[in-house]
């Protein structure tokens, strides 16, 4: 990994390497594919905030964070939340710090604008990404989201 890491937006120029990025075979369970983020971002609106990984010119990952999202709509109207909504490192770039740094951007975005708490949610189990998020801090919150574990950070 280098100091060249950079997040930036999906454009028109990006978008087709956005669409063929791909995570290990292993994991694809659990983490849906790019396409089917930039269409829950462009249905979510302006809280679906998705962005591309760079180290230098290389692209090695895909991040899409949620920002004052409704959390549980029916069940409490006024719970909003913000965090890391999804995480896809290449397959080959997996273990170099790049899902480190997505996390810590997701993390810098929230308390920039004014979050105090970044949640993730993941798919439990032996392939899962739990230990990773546990080692950067996250705590189970005992609660589920489609089936994941939930875990917030305080930032």
């Amino acid at each position: 990994m280098t100091s060249a890491l950079r997040l930036e937006k999906i454009t028109p120029d990006n978008v087709d390497a956005a669409l063929a990025l791909r995570v290990h075979p292993r994991q694809e369970k659990n983490v849906a594919p790019v396409s089917t983020s930039l269409a829950e971002a462009y249905a979510f609106g302006d809280t679906a905030w998705p962005r591309l990984i760079f180290d230098g010119e290389q692209l090695v990952g895909f991040l899409m964070a949620f920002i004052d999202i409704r959390w549980a709509p029916k069940k409490d109207p006024d719970d909003r939340r913000s965090g890391l909504w999804r995480l896809n490192i290449v397959a080959d770039k997996q273990g170099s710090g790049y899902g480190r740094f997505a996390v810590e951007a997701v993390r810098d975005e929230v308390r920039g604008r004014g979050g105090s708490r970044m949640y993730v949610s993941w798919e439990p189990g032996e392939d899962g990404p739990g230990d990773f998020y546990r080692k950067l801090g996250f705590r189970e919150t005992g609660e589920t989201s489609g089936g994941q574990t939930v875990g917030v950070l305080d930032v």
